[in-house]
């Protein structure tokens, strides 16, 4: 139960200029009877599935140990020393700023084969089934890095199929939050090994981001499938 972090985010683990800054946020209590979804329950994976978002196409749904710790730990190196990393920069307001992580892309048969992304794609294809078609890759390099609030844009993604992502390396506290109503945050640290499944219907009612932070951080590589759009 350590991965769900029931406090608010403390205001001094935040960075002046971070995409949290003067936002008062709360995370909400997750009760005993949302950590098993019955709906859900033949997706037999190997360690307890947490239910962080509902919705009728899943929600948001979380598995710490989804990768057992010795794999996680050699896919995270290869992927950090060998994934072809770039670094961009994209235009804000009047000027143009950093993108302040690391990204790469693959697709699916024409993954280069020293990289471990067929077997992670084979691996989170059997427990949560969708036509992925793309692979995106973000290196958090340290605390220093982050992805502001957003959900993912629903024209770009196939109707009604997940989004699947593994972390590797360090472990770093996503945000979750609905936009509408209620707007006290869910704070969940995801773990190396771990996988996170996004519903294509919480992209309309929810936002997520990873927060930068002061903490002592290493490096941390996100692994997120989707099924793009024809």
């Amino acid at each position: 139960m350590h991965a769900i972090v029931q406090a608010p985010a403390p205001a001094s683990d935040l960075l002046p200029g971070g995409p949290l800054q003067n936002n008062t946020l709360q995370n909400d209590t997750l009760k005993n009877d949302m950590l098993q979804n019955d709906l859900f329950q033949n997706d037999l994976f190997p360690s307890p599935m947490l239910q962080l978002v509902e919705d009728e196409q899943g929600g948001i749904r979380y598995w710490p140990g989804f990768i057992e710790a010795p794999l996680a730990q050699a896919w995270f190196a290869t992927l950090h020393a060998h994934a072809a990393w770039t670094h961009l920069r994209r235009p804000m307001y009047d000027r143009v700023v950093d993108v302040p992580r690391l990204l790469a892309s693959y697709r699916p048969g024409a993954f280069p084969p020293q990289l471990p992304l067929q077997e992670m794609l084979a691996r989170v294809g059997r427990h949560v089934p969708a036509p992925y078609n793309s692979v995106g890759l973000n290196l958090y390099r340290d605390g220093n890095d982050s992805v502001a609030m957003h959900n993912d844009k629903l024209p770009t993604l196939a109707d009604g199929q997940p989004i699947a992502l593994v972390s590797l390396g360090d472990t770093r506290r996503m945000l979750i939050r609905a936009k509408e109503g209620d707007r006290r945050a869910v704070a969940v640290d995801l773990e190396p090994g771990s996988l996170l499944c996004m519903s294509h219907a919480c992209q309309s009612t929810h936002e997520h981001g990873i927060p930068k932070t002061r903490r002592a951080q290493g490096p941390r590589i996100s692994v997120v499938f989707r099924a793009r759009a024809p």
